[in-house]
């Protein structure tokens, strides 16, 4: 297992320094391997395609920084991997744009959204929340982590999270407030 963890982070590693040069549409799993001296499929082994490797990253790297902490609240996690990607800005910022079926925007996506769902429901009172009012919420939140991340000079990561949480909390008390008043907010 050792040397799998090895091989992983090499490739992980080389995919990190190819981003710094070109962008992640432009490199080629057969970059990846030439960049570490490895075979294709020593790559295949491990992972599916380079979405894979990438989600792996996040997964492996963030994961080591979460299960460090017992997480008190929802925004407690959020304002970890936000250091996270202010940490590691410059592969984020260009990662979290690639989109389409297996990118790492759909993978955290799929990681925030139900953190998100709770939290929601919190603030609604446990209400059952339309799914629509849940997708509008995460696209928001990803949304404007990219946009955070793309500003040439971000604001600090607390702050960031200062600010989202106030809209994300303010928005689903507005939305309880008033879903029973507005057209085809109820079904």
């Amino acid at each position: 297992m050792a040397d799998s963890n090895i091989t992983k982070r090499a490739l992980a590693s080389a995919l990190k320094e190819l981003m710094n040069e070109m962008p992640f549409a432009k490199i080629s799993v057969s970059n990846i391997c030439e960049k570490c001296d490895m075979n294709r499929k020593s790559f295949y082994y491990h992972f599916k395609d380079k979405y894979d490797l990438a989600n792996w990253i996040f997964d492996t790297e963030f994961m080591a920084i979460a299960k460090k902490h017992s997480y008190g609240t929802t925004w407690d996690f959020f304002e970890d991997f936000c250091n996270y990607f202010y940490e590691n800005k410059r592969f984020y910022r260009k990662l979290l744009k690639v989109e389409g079926q297996n990118s790492f925007s759909e993978h955290f996506r799929e990681i925030i959204q139900p953190a998100l769902r709770k939290r929601v429901e919190d603030v609604m009172d446990s209400r059952e929340v339309h799914p629509f009012y849940i997708n509008f919420f995460t696209d928001a939140v990803i949304c404007t982590i990219v946009r955070w991340l793309s500003e040439r000079d971000c604001m600090p990561p607390n702050e960031f999270i200062s600010r989202l949480k106030f809209l994300v909390e303010s928005g689903a008390v507005y939305v309880c407030r008033n879903m029973n008043t507005e057209n085809g907010a109820e079904e």
